[in-house]
């Protein structure tokens, strides 16, 4: 909104549910110079802020029915309120509060308690630089017609230039600087502007090539905005930096010279490479206790989670006399043990694109086609069975005798879903998992045995043993196999 023509210095909105903090803040600023309208809560600044268009807002965080980071996230969404600048004021002081501001797009935040010359200082320095970018483009528009234009403009704009805490520059286009200001100085770490200009010479960017990357950009466009960069500063450090760049033309079209500013954004990228960090770490988290599709669908709806599946093969494996082997030796021993047997199934999972669903004990639980169907689940989970009773072998209890497994296999429909709200876990339920977990408990050390269903899948291409009739708990007799290995 332009409010040069109200006579005061910008119209700002405040947005706060107590009411002292209105009064206080309205006074003051008003006192100032600047046009002040209030509200007392976010629903309502939704609604006055697109009519009002103010220049500032200062907004409160906890506020009742809709927080302050709600507020800012709607506003920065509509194209209409993107661009206001929004200074939080709370009395929440931590860290991760202040980064969440900044995440919904807050330009400063206010401690509460605040003293009245910060406020008053933080408002004059994101109006001065909301200000400066739009009459920097008015100036520079004057400056392509007229030198004398160009003067009078430097000398009005010249306060603003001084204390601005962007850096501001001119450079000619041999990249000689022909103005800048100390704030530019100081991001550089030179004691003064005329120090920085004084050696025009160097070359501040860390990546090689990164300057004639700018150079032709401002070639092909003219103009270059949020060019971020590493740069070094005077005494070697290293510094992120962002230029917005324009190419300024005489009227004959020939350069005429580059001007700019540049802002340190060296605290934001840190807080951006942390934010990524820990968003990696909780990906890989999550990824570590759930199936991708699984942990990418909870991420996006994070609702209940369920699925049915009607072709699924389940395998249930558990070490033989492994109680009996736990009552000798350590719990280190233990621990370490099952743990080299286990990493050792997990490779065989990845290695035949299985899903492992859990350990219980000694027992190892292994899924096929889910979440991802796939028509050869069956094959795949006698391949994982055989490699299995290999690998086990090479595993020796403390009286030096190899461990044995006894596997059962069943094929059939299932239920998958997470459950927990801390602590997910992504587990089946059904038939299928009751009688594959039978036909594990009622097999014999160094065995794999199947159901019906699993032979007819496999009996093909593998050889298979009748046991014969098998009297399971909870589903009387059944005929079930010995899986021994693939035809040759």
């Amino acid at each position: 909104m332009d409010t040069a023509s109200a006579g005061c210095l910008g119209q700002i909105l405040l947005v706060d549910d107590t009411p002292a903090n209105l009064v206080l803040l309205s006074r003051l600023l008003t006192q100032k110079g600047y046009a002040v309208e209030a509200v007392t809560s976010g629903m309502a600044a939704l609604t006055t802020v697109p009519k009002l268009q103010p220049d500032l807002i200062l907004l409160d965080i906890c506020m009742p029915e809709m927080d302050g980071y709600t507020v800012c996230r709607q506003l920065r969404v509509n194209p209409e309120t993107r661009e206001i600048p929004i200074i939080f004021i709370s009395a929440l002081d931590e860290v991760v509060d202040k980064l969440k501001a900044f995440a919904a797009g807050g330009v400063d935040y206010i401690t509460k308690p605040f003293q009245l010359a910060e406020v008053l200082a933080r408002v004059e320095t994101h109006l001065t630089i909301r200000r400066l970018r739009q009459e920097l483009e008015v100036q520079n528009a004057r400056l392509q017609h007229e030198i004398r234009e160009r003067q009078r403009a430097e000398e009005k704009y010249r306060s603003i230039f001084e204390n601005c805490l962007e850096g501001i520059f001119q450079l000619s286009p041999d990249r000689r600087y022909l103005s800048a200001n100390p704030a530019l100085a100081r991001i550089y770490g030179y004691e003064s502007a005329e120090v920085l200009m004084a050696d025009s010479h160097r070359n501040f960017y860390v990546r090689r090539g990164r300057q004639e990357e700018l150079d032709v950009y401002l070639r092909l466009y003219g103009e270059v905005s949020e060019f971020e960069s590493q740069v070094y500063r005077k005494d070697g450090s290293r510094i992120w930096i962002s230029e917005n760049v324009r190419a300024v033309r005489a009227e004959d079209g020939s350069l005429h010279y580059y001007e700019g500013t540049v802002q340190d954004i060296t605290e934001r990228k840190q807080t951006e490479a942390e934010l990524r960090y820990q968003r990696r770490e909780s990906e890989r988290l999550l990824l570590s206790i759930l199936p991708q599709s699984i942990a990418q669908q909870l991420k996006r709806k994070p609702d209940t989670i369920a699925d049915s599946f009607s072709d699924v093969t389940v395998l249930f494996a558990d070490l033989v006399s492994f109680t009996a082997f736990s009552t000798r030796v350590t719990p280190v021993e233990l621990v370490n043990f099952l743990n080299q047997i286990f990493s050792a199934f997990d490779q065989l999972v990845e290695k035949f694109g299985l899903e492992k669903i859990k350990t219980i004990g000694d027992e190892y639980m292994v899924a096929g086609g889910l979440p991802l169907p796939r028509p050869d689940h069956a094959e795949a989970m006698a391949e994982m069975a055989l490699a299995m009773q290999q690998i086990v072998q090479q595993f020796r209890s403390d009286q030096g005798e190899p461990f044995q497994l006894r596997i059962g296999i069943h094929t059939g429909a299932v239920v998958a879903g997470v459950i927990g709200k801390k602590k997910f876990t992504y587990d089946l339920w059904g038939e299928t998992v009751n009688l594959a977990s039978r036909l594990q408990s009622q097999g014999t050390a160094g065995h794999i045995q199947v159901s019906p269903s699993v032979y007819q899948r496999l009996c093909h291409r593998y050889w298979l043993e009748p046991r014969g009739m098998l009297l399971i708990r909870g589903y009387g007799e059944l005929p079930t196999y010995w899986l021994k290995g693939r035809r040759t």
